[in-house]
């Protein structure tokens, strides 16, 4: 008779059952983690993107404006007018950019700023309001791109193509072997020419 009492196979039975249960749980608990994690991580890059994207384009949009008042003649539009236009962009991105990103969009900032002010070249005294105005509107892409190599860098875009798959990369990957074909025969068997004509005869 075997030494195991009559509850043994039960609750052995049992055990394995809970502790399926527990690493079923386990498991599921795991992958909802995961995919909150990746869900929030995709909502953090989307939330900034379309926040960046938005006061780069207001950005792009002012200083055009003010290149056409230049050539124009026109003096550019009020500066209260250029902060309710930019306003609701650049709160956005002051909200959520780290600071880099929101060091390079005030300094964007402050430079349109200047141009819509009271602070306008034209009024600066002892300087030429053309040529001041010029050189001003010329620094407005050179910190617009500095605006943007900070954009690249916190959302990890890279502007670099990949590589292209070279013929080795494409033999490691797997091959298309060729098939083995028998070689066709061009000559008779030595010493064996005559076997079909006596087999015939």
């Amino acid at each position: 008779m075997s030494d195991i009492p009559w509850w043994g196979l039960p609750l052995i039975a049992a055990l394995f059952a809970l502790a399926g249960a527990a690493a079923v749980q386990f498991l599921t608990a795991r992958n909802d983690y995961l995919r909150s994690r990746r869900r929030r991580t995709r909502r953090w890059y989307e939330e900034r993107k379309e926040a960046y994207v938005t006061l780069l384009s207001v950005f792009e949009r002012e200083t055009y404006r003010l290149r056409a008042a230049y050539d124009a003649g026109e003096k550019p539009v009020p500066v209260l007018t250029y902060m309710d236009e930019v306003g609701p962009a650049l709160m956005q991105v002051r909200l959520l950019a780290s600071g880099s990103v929101r060091s390079a969009a005030l300094a964007v900032h402050l430079l349109l700023q200047k141009l819509h002010g009271e602070m306008n070249p034209a009024a600066v005294v002892g300087v030429e309001p053309q040529i001041h105005f010029r050189e001003l509107v010329a620094q407005v892409p050179l910190v617009m791109q500095q605006f943007e190599a900070a954009i690249r860098e916190e959302l990890r875009i890279d502007t670099t193509p990949p590589a292209q798959p070279t013929a080795a990369d494409a033999d490691e990957r797997g091959r298309s072997w060729p098939r083995l074909r028998r070689p066709a025969r061009t000559a008779p068997l030595d010493g064996h020419a005559e076997v079909g004509q006596d087999l015939k005869a």
